[in-house]
């Protein structure tokens, strides 16, 4: 691919697209980065030769650390009404979810708030055991998941579970996220490069036109998510008005988050946030 991306490093082989987020210090879902997924999904949508998509990251501790609270932070306190078309971020994610190519996720680090989502979003996701850690914890900063995490839990771990990630604001390490089926599988790290490998290349070795109508057909099982995307940017829209979310997003941010030190012990500091 001849485009250049700020946050992203991409090579293509044998019909496999292999995107490396490269998003320093902690590949956070700011508008940058926002923008070179946006633009990559489009190009790798549009280019015949690629039927199989892997994201990973350059960084062991960080898959993607979550959506920019500063940028919450400026939306407007006052609702509007709910749209009838979708928002950047969700037509960003759903872009990956029903585009006719199959999307994988290798995750090694912390995938939180936006980053779940965006892996939520994505086909098939496969984590490194003592490594991966997933997470939703938008609602100890006041507001929910508006990036389609209150759509897509419930459809891959079921409502009672989701729930649970939801509500709690807890780090799922690999193990549990594979039991609660948030990940396909969860592998020692050393068995997780080649195994996404083996099963990329795989896939990318059967006829284009029957990935993309099998997956079709799978998607089917899923209707109407727009629906219920449009619903939850709503949604998500008046809880970021709250005074408590404001209040909670900038001592968030007070305290550490967004950068390393903060990140790597992210529980411990949302415990504290109501102090």
């Amino acid at each position: 691919m001849s485009a250049r991306y700020e946050g992203l490093r991409i090579r293509v082989d044998r019909g496999v697209a292999w995107v490396t987020i490269d998003h320093p210090p902690i590949n956070l879902f700011d508008r940058a980065l926002m923008l070179d997924i946006h633009h990559v999904g489009k190009a790798l949508a549009a280019d015949e030769g690629v039927r199989v998509i892997v994201f990973d990251s350059a960084n062991p501790d960080f898959f993607i650390a979550h959506a920019d609270v500063e940028l919450i932070q400026k939306m407007p306190a006052e609702v509007e009404p709910k749209a009838a078309t979708l928002g950047f971020f969700h037509a960003m994610v759903e872009r990956f979810r029903t585009m006719p190519k199959v999307s994988i996720a290798k995750l090694e680090g912390r995938a939180r708030g936006g980053g779940s989502e965006f892996v939520l979003s994505l086909d098939m996701r496969f984590g490194a055991l003592g490594r991966a850690i997933l997470s939703q914890p938008e609602v100890a900063l006041g507001i929910l998941p508006g990036g389609s995490g209150t759509q897509r839990l419930p459809r891959i771990v079921g409502r009672g579970r989701a729930l649970e990630i939801v509500l709690g604001c807890e780090d799922f390490p690999a193990e549990l996220a594979e039991r609660y089926g948030w990940l396909n599988r969860a592998l020692p790290p050393a068995e997780l490069g080649p195994f996404v490998e083996r099963l990329a290349y795989r896939i990318a070795s059967f006829p284009a036109e029957a990935i993309a109508l099998a997956k079709a057909s799978i998607n089917t099982a899923e209707l109407p998510t727009p629906e219920g995307l449009l619903e939850e940017a709503h949604l998500f829209n008046q809880s970021v008005a709250t005074p408590a979310a404001r209040k909670r997003m900038a001592r968030f941010l007070e305290r550490g988050g967004q950068t390393r030190e903060g990140e790597l012990d992210l529980g411990t500091m949302l415990e504290r946030l109501a102090d």
